[in-house]
């Protein structure tokens, strides 16, 4: 079957990650938190974050303002939603991506573990729905990766058979999953590699 379309993660393949251990640790250091405390209320609450049951304020309550900070709470998430970026060869992916869609009428899906807040950010910061059709992050619809229902539901959503779609992910176990529904998997550590691996499937924009 012809390629219908793309699911692509956001976090190291459209963007940087939105909220990962280094941001936090590099958190902790300027604004002088334990790093360690800090992490392990990260990884005891920030699953119902991304699954979108808890707001980042509540978040933030359970990581960070569990007690009297010199720092202001808007000062943290403005460092969070600071942390955001797109670096030339990301850039280059979503010109890519891009390129296929107007080439092929392709659709065009993102498929994302993100909380709220960070994900509307980010998708207003960097235009993100230029090019992209819908966004199925997990804040949206309360599954998170690598929860097989969320790729029967970009699936669903998309109107395609699996053999019709390619998911695009860095997470190597993440394209497995995918690749167990019958969903062509690429495992993305740069542009070059996954460009080629596109072409190797009939998309390319060369002639």
């Amino acid at each position: 079957m012809n390629i219908a379309t793309i699911f692509l993660d956001i976090g190291n393949v459209l963007l940087t990650n939105g909220w990962d251990r280094h941001m936090r640790r590099r958190a902790a250091e300027l604004y002088q938190l334990d790093y360690e405390e800090m992490n392990e209320r990260h990884h005891l609450t920030f699953d119902t974050y991304e699954e979108g049951k808890l707001s980042l304020d509540e978040y933030l309550n359970r990581l960070v303002f569990y007690e009297d900070r010199a720092f202001t709470r808007e000062d943290f998430k403005a460092y969070m939603f600071d942390q955001s970026r797109q670096t030339p060869e990301m850039a280059q992916t979503a010109e890519l991506i891009k390129g296929l869609k107007a080439k092929y009428s392709l659709k065009i899906a993102t498929v994302s573990n993100e909380g709220l807040e960070l994900t509307r950010y980010r998708i207003k910061k960097f235009n993100l729905g230029s090019f992209v059709d819908f966004f199925l992050s997990s804040c949206f619809v309360h599954y998170r990766k690598p929860d097989a229902d969320l790729y029967r539901l970009a699936l669903d959503c998309a109107q395609v058979m699996p053999q019709q779609a390619v998911y695009i992910d860095d997470r190597a176990m993440f394209v497995e999953v995918a690749r167990g529904l019958g969903i062509r998997g690429i495992h993305h550590t740069g542009y070059e590699s996954t460009k080629a691996a596109l072409a190797a499937m009939g998309l390319k924009l060369e002639n």
